[in-house]
């Protein structure tokens, strides 16, 4: 069935009708619109409890304690605060109201400067029954807001909220749909790279496809995910720090794989020299790479992918960045201290090419300055060239005679590395190969693949269809 975008008004007004729904609204900084939104659709004595703003730091802090940070637009300020507010619910309404599905609405948001420092961003949550005494949920997101002007974006804050009301409470059984709608009547002017949603009445879907649906549905062009299948984003663990992302197909990750990831991080460690604390690695999924026939996407295989990195200790990052540009974009806001970028010889040798044909214009020096920044390095792995049978590596990859020059640049700069310890014997591991034979059911692959991931793949039946 086609999706149907329903107004904010109508939203709200619908949830105002819908007696047993009542909660309260607690909103810092410019987050001050969500409530406004129901006391305008009429009848909102029947779900507004109870609202309150606390911009100021100092009332901010009385109520909801000090944050060591100094970061109050933060995920632990949004959950101090759904923490407060939800045991002021229980405390003093639970009884009077025993057949209340109550809720607290709770967001911390900046919204653009006048100086434009502040781009706008913020943290929004839910906490929520959907039945009287049921199960406690949480629905938690973090939002960039695209409008540039300090009122529009306001506006579209007011809207998240109520999209995300409405989606928790008339949505709740599908959570592709509660992701689409999200975004009913601000399309294209936020962007919503975090979304968890936990809970007991939750727990019927596998919440890495969150993640999925917001990079699919276009609400952000990167989503994060941990190894507990938790929703994870860049700015409370990656600001400032360094950070190693690998690229690739992973169907299924191979003995390969797990070589090029550990030497290029060995590697990547001893040549920033900082501290494991302040190192992070992220394997990379992106869209192309899960697209199907029709661009269809096989949920299946997605969460089959993500099973195996998980399982392998690795937190995984999904884009929809068609080059390491977009993804290097993304990356900016958080102040990445040392980034590295992991690819095979092959995919450099195809990025130098097209780089190279694509800006015969004079704009060739920037474009490679688009990838390669001051802060940026990209491993490259070795590969086996079919025809000869040569190992390429960073050192000896043939590329374009007119731009061998500026290659040779990048290279004594060491913004683009060679990867210099590798198992060569492991090279002509492909894993399309791998992916055949365990269709096939040709025990040959379970040579080729990580120890502890071969059960996995064998018991679970992965990659079979």
């Amino acid at each position: 069935m086609e999706y149907q975008m329903i107004k904010t008004e109508q939203k709200a007004l619908d949830i105002n009708l819908n007696d047993p729904i009542y909660g309260t609204f607690a909103e810092i900084g410019a987050g001050q619109e969500v409530a406004r939104n129901f006391f305008q659709a009429g009848a909102a004595a029947g779900t507004i409890a109870k609202t309150m703003s606390a911009y100021d730091k100092t009332y901010s802090d009385a109520i909801y304690g000090t944050e060591p940070t100094g970061r109050y637009v933060s995920e632990s300020r949004l959950y101090k605060m759904l923490d407060h507010e939800w045991s002021l619910m229980e405390e003093r309404l639970s009884q009077s109201r025993p057949d209340a599905t109550f809720f607290v609405f709770a967001d911390t948001v900046q919204a653009i400067n006048y100086t434009r420092t502040i781009k706008g961003n913020g943290w929004m949550g839910m906490r929520f029954r959907l039945t009287p005494n049921g199960p406690i949920n949480d629905m938690v997101l973090h939002v960039k807001m695209l409008d540039t002007n300090n009122r529009l974006q306001q506006e579209a804050i007011g809207v998240l909220g109520v999209n995300m009301i409405y989606a928790s409470f008339y949505h709740n059984d599908d959570p592709e749909k509660m992701v689409r709608s999200l975004v009913d009547n601000i399309k294209d002017r936020v962007s919503i790279d975090l979304l968890r949603i936990n809970g007991g009445d939750f727990s019927y879907f596998d919440k890495r496809l969150l993640s999925l649906y917001l990079v699919k549905h276009k609400l952000t062009s990167v989503a994060m995910f941990d190894i507990n299948r938790t929703g994870i984003h860049a700015s409370e663990f990656l600001y400032k720090e360094g950070l190693m992302v690998v690229r690739g197909n992973f169907r299924p990750p191979t003995i390969v794989t797990v070589d090029a990831i550990n030497n290029s991080f060995e590697q990547f460690r001893a040549e920033t020299n900082l501290p494991d604390d302040k190192l992070n690695l992220l394997m990379e999924i992106t869209m192309d790479k899960l697209k199907g026939e029709n661009d269809s996407i096989d949920e299946k295989d997605f969460l089959e992918r993500a099973e195996l990195l998980c399982a392998l200790g690795h937190k995984v990052l999904l884009s929809d960045c068609q080059n390491h540009e977009m993804l290097i974009n993304y990356l900016q806001d958080f102040k990445i201290s040392s980034l590295g970028l992991v690819i095979g010889a092959r995919e450099l040798q195809v990025i130098i090419r097209d780089k190279f044909e694509q800006n015969q214009d004079g704009r060739l020096l920037v474009a490679f300055g688009e990838l390669f920044s001051q802060n940026i390095r990209v491993y490259v792995y070795p590969a086996i060239d079919e025809e000869s049978g040569q190992v390429l590596t960073a050192d000896n990859l043939p590329v374009p005679e007119g731009i061998r020059f500026l290659y040779k640049y990048l290279l004594d700069s060491k913004q683009i590395v060679a990867v210099h310890t590798f198992n060569s014997e492991n090279l002509s591991i492909f894993p399309q190969t791998v992916l055949r034979e365990i269709r096939e059911n040709n025990p040959s692959w379970e040579a080729h693949v990580p120890r502890e991931l071969v059960k996995m793949i064998r018991e679970k039946k992965f990659f079979e269809s």
